[in-house]
């Protein structure tokens, strides 16, 4: 890695870390709510605070991998990995998250596909970090009904791995906007989030350090944010 590289890597984990701690503001600031209502009313129901408080900690997790990832290229060790079962790893892990927010989530694969050469833990990492800040995001739009789809399909470029919804606002100029904007504004996506979506941006690291990057897409007439992997016919998963 040159020096123009390595300085430019560290401007953006610096800024990554300033829009991670503003992030991480809300489930503090939710953990400490909590806390005082439970004070208040003497009940001892302590699990929102306990969700609030894993999901703080799994994001710390992704940034640090994501750092990890970006500076020993020597870390990413590539294998054959199904995207259909990472999705649903990833589904699992999100799931308590989305019970939280009332949001339905919901897994959609179409078809059968060839596995594809990647982190298996990055990518996983960067999808539930991905799927962290849009089941935020569409908890608090407070819409009835409001879901999301961990999704594969297949397009021309490759096999599409992302996280879908109605909303929209789920564009290339916000992608655009956002990254332009972390590190300088509390919101950066403002359009989609009043937090400052940091999941989405630790996501985009991880994918970097894999030689991949976050792209929005549609499916099914949903509007998403995702991954586009090359398959390989000659990959058998036993």
């Amino acid at each position: 890695m040159d020096s123009t590289e390595a300085n430019q890597n560290k401007a953006s984990s610096y800024l990554l870390m300033i829009n991670l701690a503003e992030q991480l503001k809300l489930p503090f600031m939710q953990i400490q709510r909590q806390a005082e209502l439970i004070r208040l009313t003497g009940k001892q129901d302590i699990s929102s605070i306990e969700t609030s408080a894993d999901y703080a900690l799994k994001l710390i997790d992704n940034y640090l991998l994501g750092l990890k990832l970006n500076q020993d290229k020597m870390a990413l060790e590539q294998e054959p990995v199904s995207v259909a079962a990472v999705l649903y790893d990833s589904g699992q892990l999100l799931d308590r998250l989305a019970k939280k927010y009332g949001v339905k989530l919901e897994l959609n694969i179409s078809g059968k596909y060839e596995p594809v050469m990647a982190h298996k833990q990055g990518l996983e990492s960067a999808l539930v970090s991905l799927g962290t800040s849009l089941i935020e995001a569409a908890g608090v739009q407070n819409t009835p009904k409001c879901s999301l789809q961990l999704a594969t399909h297949r397009c021309r470029y490759g096999i599409v791995a992302g996280v879908y919804s109605n909303n929209p606002g789920l564009t290339t100029d916000l992608l655009r906007q956002g990254r332009k904007l972390i590190g300088s504004a509390r919101q950066p996506l403002v359009n989609l989030t009043y937090s400052a979506g940091a999941g989405i941006f630790v996501a985009d690291s991880i994918l970097k350090a894999m030689s991949l990057s976050l792209k929005a897409s549609r499916h099914h007439r949903l509007y998403g944010i995702g991954a586009v992997m090359r398959g390989n016919q000659q990959l058998q998963l036993v």
